[in-house]
């Protein structure tokens, strides 16, 4: 492993391409502690310390606490992601977006640049929200903002907005001209900050007398299987084969080679789990801002994280939202088609509508073992909290985060090591799974 960790090294241009990530992402971390004019940042951390199940928590999540410490990142890259989302699903229901997704490097750009105005106007929209949430707020008896008015509410629109807007840009800068996805490494960074905490955490727990040697190795085990088993879903797909005819073209001949579609198991990622997780925490959410009625007391209990309607109700989404968001991302028909145009066909398939049911039927069939996993694997941590006092978030949406874009970075490295015949982490290239078209 030392000798592949100097082979990245010895490449001059992935040196420079890493250096400059890690350079971005500590402007990033930096930037999470500048804090946002005019917030008690004592007040606001005592608030979020008793809604951890809640909207707020889950966003604090996202942006390595900074919306815990109001920072000037404290709206992170979510809007961006949220325009993203927005323009995704405006592809699949308006024409207009259609067209664009289907127009190639120049579509590309055009729906860059809709994101962009997208995420500015939502950054403003909820850095606005925020201003009147802060001002609105108590933690322990304590004013979160001393000096409300016109004036905060016009400083955290603009501070929010422009933090948003600096990390969007620090992200496009890691895509270009560093390794990996920018902005899904950004995220990645967010979450990984929580983990020092968490760590602290378990050794406090663990002197206190709350876990003993074997339980903590137990703990520790658990967790490796967990991690092994999202990174084999992760990378699982189902192969169909593809083959090309031949035609002759003047003196030349294309085609006559075999190929295969990669079905990824769980070809809606992590989507699922986020919708089913800003839904099933709306009715907490909504009871912490009345503590004082005893109805939405009661409908905090029933829908707070552990509980079995929670279980229950939160599993059903994340398996209806895999196949929802599936049948967005990957449209059969679409699939069939572009097969058929260049002369491609599944063998002892008809091509057309024969490939396009096809390829349905066993995106249906797969999915819901990927439904399933990614149901318990956002139930997990629930369960390590409630009933086994683990003091800390483990699974869900973090972790299938963290290794997915760790997956897709180290796929970039090896691809920088073989194109300068480095040999990469992997000997028998199992990475290429999640490139292969």
């Amino acid at each position: 492993m030392l000798s592949k960790l100097q082979n990245i090294f010895s490449i001059p241009e992935l040196k420079s391409r890493i250096l400059f990530t890690a350079g971005i992402l500590a402007v990033y971390r930096l930037g999470g502690h500048i804090p946002t004019p005019g917030v008690d940042a004592g007040a606001l951390k005592a608030y979020f310390e008793s809604n951890q199940g809640t909207l707020f928590g889950l966003y604090d999540m996202f942006v390595g606490g900074a919306f815990e410490r109001a920072t000037v990142f404290a709206l992170g890259i979510m809007p961006y992601i949220s325009a993203s989302i927005i323009i995704q699903l405006f592809g699949a229901v308006i024409p207009y977006f259609e067209k664009l997704q289907k127009e190639g490097e120049e579509g590309r750009k055009k729906i860059t640049q809709l994101t962009r105005y997208g995420t500015v106007g939502l950054a403003l929209i909820q850095s606005f929200g925020i201003g009147i949430f802060l001002q609105n707020l108590n933690g322990q008896g304590l004013a979160v903002v001393p000096n409300p008015g016109f004036g905060f509410l016009m400083l955290t629109m603009l501070s929010l907005t422009t933090g948003t807007i600096f990390i969007m840009w620090l992200g496009e800068q890691i895509t270009e001209r560093g390794i990996g996805n920018g902005i899904s490494l950004i995220i990645t960074m967010g979450i990984i900050a929580q983990y020092p905490n968490d760590i602290l955490n378990t050794l406090r727990a663990w002197q206190a007398g709350q876990f003993n040697v074997l339980q903590l190795g137990i703990l520790a085990g658990t967790m490796l299987a967990v991690t092994v088993l999202v990174v084999l879903m992760t990378l699982a797909v189902r192969k169909i084969p593809v083959q090309y005819a031949k035609r002759v073209v003047g003196r030349k001949m294309y085609g006559g080679q075999s190929t295969y579609i990669p079905l990824r198991i769980n070809t809606a990622g992590v989507m699922p789990i986020i919708f089913a997780q800003s839904i099933i925490a709306f009715p907490g959410t909504l009871a912490a801002l009345f503590p004082g009625s005893e109805i939405m007391q009661s409908v905090q209990t029933v829908f707070s994280p552990g509980a079995p309607v929670y279980i229950g109700i939160y599993g059903a989404m994340i398996v209806f939202f895999t196949y929802f968001y599936t049948a967005i991302v990957l449209n059969p028909v679409d699939l069939a088609d572009n097969m058929k145009k260049h002369g491609g066909f599944i063998p002892g398939i008809r091509p057309g509508k024969k490939t396009a049911e096809y390829i349905d039927r066993v995106l249906t069939r797969i999915t819901l073992p990927g439904s399933i996993f990614l149901a318990f694997i956002a139930i997990l941590p629930d369960i390590m909290i409630r009933q086994f006092n683990v003091p800390f978030y483990f699974g869900g949406t973090g972790l299938l985060i963290v290794v997915g874009v760790m997956l897709d970075t180290m796929s970039q490295i090896e691809s920088h090591l073989h194109m300068r015949h480095y040999e990469g982490f992997l000997k028998k290239g199992k990475m290429k799974t999640r490139n292969a078209r």
